[in-house]
């Protein structure tokens, strides 16, 4: 297809949700691929790093910064096994202190890095976290611990390793968790949309702990699921309304092109315009929008992962489309605004 043209290519935008990974590395070093994404998705983008990303935050909307989101990649080899995920952060922040040089354009990527801490390993997750902040006092912000499981094992596919069912209830997940607060850091939840009573549930026992829902809850239209989009989207609906009650919550407007969702545009030949996205979207992200307020919403890319069902350039137009009739002032806590707050990011001038 031929590139679209960039809507509105002076909006500033954060985009508080993306990955590194080289997992044609990892499967040469027999190591664990990534464990958010690894799927046909990634079989098409097999090596995401750094001049990879910058030639879609560079490819015509205006990117400012970025929040790198974990995904098992880049851990260390030796070690503690529960220090070895320090390894990603690590990494990660010597790829923001690249941007951070200028070299790169005025962009910041990974400004934010959200880690991860096995939440149940009792006392050891404090040592965890205090090594994910040394490693990067700065841009550290907190942890992903995905809860992601469904009856179905065909629903999350290769991701189905054996995560129990119900692990933002467990006593132990609760016993970490309870740490986080007292560190300054955050949460991040990747969870499927049956599972969102956890979510509320857990937002409601620490309201004092910031929570990030990330890809609206992630709808299910695949394996058991296919063809049940619209059947679901009312639970679905009474759900975030729910969770929208804790004011402890944001919401991530984004991930609705990965295959748990399964719309008409995911891998379709040719690929989907950014009309057809937005009109597949809209519902979802119109919801949260209402439910939330502008205030508690960020557009987010999950990149390189989205990618099945467009390229960057075509995603945030999709997004644009979608807030085409918010005010100025929204646009601003849609595209940069709540991510720049929510994760403390700290941006020169623009």
């Amino acid at each position: 297809m031929t590139a679209e043209p960039i809507l509105e290519p002076d909006l500033p935008i954060v985009d508080p949700h993306h990955h590194l990974w080289d997992s044609t590395a990892a499967i040469r070093a027999k190591a664990p691929p990534p464990t958010h994404g690894f799927s046909k998705v990634t079989a098409k983008s097999p090596r995401y790093l750094l001049d990879e990303l910058l030639t879609d935050l560079t490819s015509g909307h205006r990117v400012i910064a970025t929040v790198y989101l974990q995904c098992g990649s880049m851990y260390r080899a030796e070690g503690p096994a529960h220090l070895r995920a320090v390894g990603e952060t690590e990494f990660v922040n010597g790829v923001a202190a690249m941007t951070a040089s200028g070299l790169y354009g005025p962009v910041r990527a990974c400004a934010g890095i959200m880690g991860f801490a096995d939440l149940t390993s009792g006392a050891l997750v404090q040592e965890t976290l205090e090594a994910h902040i040394a490693a990067a006092p700065a841009r550290f912000r907190g942890v992903r611990h995905g809860a992601s499981w469904d009856a179905d094992p065909e629903v999350l596919g290769p991701l189905n390793r054996g995560q129990p069912s119900g692990l933002y209830r467990l006593d132990t997940f609760r016993e970490g968790f309870a740490k986080l607060a007292p560190l300054g850091l955050s949460f991040d939840a990747w969870l499927l949309e049956p599972q969102l009573p956890d979510l509320i549930d857990l937002a409601r026992a620490f309201p004092q702990t910031p929570i990030v829902l990330d890809h609206v809850g992630t709808p299910l239209g695949v394996a058991s699921y296919a063809g049940r989009l619209p059947e679901r989207f009312g639970v679905w609906r009474d759900n975030i309304r729910a969770l929208a009650k804790s004011d402890n919550v944001t919401v991530k407007l984004g991930g609705l092109a990965m295959a748990f969702c399964n719309f008409p545009s995911f891998l379709s030949e040719p690929p989907a315009s950014s009309a057809q996205l937005a009109e597949e979207w809209r519902p979802y992200i119109e919801t949260c929008i209402e439910a939330f307020g502008v205030e508690r919403c960020m557009f987010e890319s999950n990149f390189p992962v989205d990618r099945g069902a467009a390229d960057y350039r075509t995603l945030w137009n999709a997004f644009k489309r979608i807030a085409a009739g918010c005010s100025a002032d929204e646009k601003t806590a849609l595209f940069s605004g709540v991510a720049t707050r929510v994760y403390r990011l700290d941006l020169p001038a623009f």
